[in-house]
């Protein structure tokens, strides 16, 4: 059987590189100087897209991976990735929703109580 295809639209972290590339076929996006060439060329092996809050899915990537099965963002938010064509080609999206709440608020009250000056 084949490996599936994973398309790392970002650098990431090294371990979750290497885990991914353990388990998986890892073309790494960001560093294809000829995108177009690429994807013509790997898009009957390409399942996912996996990626940041700087990357994404837009229709044109979308429609351009056939095999496509899953958009991961390993952030919040699902800006850049087109959900419309994701619905329409049955793709599941997936984020990590609400993963900073907290510490965004901890934060905006320790700035509020003048956190910042006294570290200063």
């Amino acid at each position: 059987m084949e490996s599936i295809g994973v398309l790392m639209a970002c650098p990431m972290n090294s371990y979750l590189e290497q885990q991914l590339e353990k388990r998986f076929k890892l073309f790494r996006f960001w560093t294809v100087p000829d995108k177009s060439l690429f994807l013509a060329s790997h898009k009957d092996s390409i399942q996912a897209v996996v990626g940041d809050a700087s990357s994404g899915a837009d229709a044109e990537l979308i429609e351009a991976l056939p095999k496509l099965e899953i958009v991961a963002r390993f952030s919040v938010g699902i800006d850049k990735i087109d959900l419309v064509k994701c619905k329409e080609k049955g793709i599941r999206v997936t984020n990590t929703p609400d993963v900073l709440t907290d510490d965004v608020a901890d934060l905006a009250i320790w700035v509020d109580i003048g956190g910042v000056e006294e570290a200063l």
